[in-house]
């Protein structure tokens, strides 16, 4: 099969920005229940958002306070803002609309009613009364698309960059939440006592992963159960170990494969044996951010392969 390159790369971002879409409002929605969980006070500051969506030079061109409604204005309410939710939905609109032959019309018209909630709904969904339902919509929108190409798409080249933009997202993201969670959650030895299973939970709620490692771990979670469950669980979806095997199967039928398959071992290989149990929290960091830049390289091997300018 033949795929236009330009066309084969707007796929391949329409589905990373819908899965970014996703992700930015499982984490927003997951820390709002947080807050009210828990004491006053006792709770990470609003910023960890901004610091796991790696957002600080975006937020502070808007603000200058990083209280809750400056954070959530710019995940929310801030379309021109490269981190925020209506950002997202934007972008992926845009490669849908000017890739509308390879998907299905369904497709087309679930995000573009996507953009039209969210261009009509973000500013009043800043505040408190709203912001739930309205990161509930954007989650359930977006998982209704992702649920058509799944079931109406041919298992061909289009649907084959959809599969990696996404994996690659949600792979970055699973990284990002666990880098800057945890190392915040460490540094708060006593004030966290009491708490941070409740810390932790936020987490593997904010990527989906609650009810599942209650189910395989057990209902007590736990730092190094719950890090070694979002890294290495190979029958969860939004693992890292899962999401590369997903990218290895999809780049298999692909030609010119050969660099990215190279940077799928080393992902492999930095993965294979790891056990949080065996790093404290600096060499935690330290290995996560090596992950990161290998996650980095495989976008760049991605792009490099198969998205050069045709003509």
């Amino acid at each position: 099969m033949i795929m236009l390159s330009r066309v084969a790369e707007r796929v391949y971002w329409m589905a990373r920005y819908i899965e970014r879409a996703e992700d930015t409002a499982r984490l927003v929605a997951a820390y709002n229940h947080l807050v009210m969980d828990i004491p006053r006070g006792s709770q990470p500051g609003w910023e960890i958002l901004v610091r796991i969506l790696n957002s600080d030079p975006v937020f502070d061109q808007w603000f200058n306070v990083r209280n809750e409604q400056n954070v959530l204005r710019l995940l929310i309410g801030e379309a021109d803002a490269e981190c925020s939710i209506p950002y997202a939905v934007k972008s992926a609109r845009e490669n849908v609309r000017t890739t509308r032959d390879v998907l299905p019309d369904e497709v087309w018209e679930l995000v573009n009613e996507l953009y039209l909630y969210t261009s009509e709904a973000s500013e009043s969904s800043v505040g408190r009364r709203n912001r739930q339902q309205y990161l509930e919509q954007v989650i359930q929108r977006c998982q209704v698309i992702n649920g058509v190409l799944r079931s109406t798409l041919c298992r061909d080249h289009s649907y084959r960059f959809i599969k990696l933009g996404q994996l690659l997202e949600r792979a970055d993201m699973t990284t990002r939440i666990i880098d800057v969670g945890a190392s915040d959650f460490l540094e708060r030895d006593g004030a966290a006592q009491g708490i941070e299973h409740l810390l932790w939970g936020t987490l593997l709620k904010s990527m989906s992963a609650l009810g599942a490692y209650r189910r395989m771990i057990g209902p007590q979670v736990e730092k190094n159960a719950a890090v070694n469950f979002v890294f290495m669980e190979q029958t969860f979806p939004r693992s890292v170990r899962f999401c590369i095997r997903g990218i290895r199967e999809e780049l298999g039928p692909l030609t010119n494969k050969e660099g990215a398959l190279r940077v799928v071992e080393r992902t492999r290989r930095k993965l294979s044996g790891f056990d949080s149990t065996d790093l404290d929290q600096e060499a935690l960091h330290k290995y996560i951010d090596e992950l990161q830049l290998i996650i980095s390289d495989l976008h760049q091997a991605v792009q490099s392969s198969w998205f050069h300018r045709d003509g």
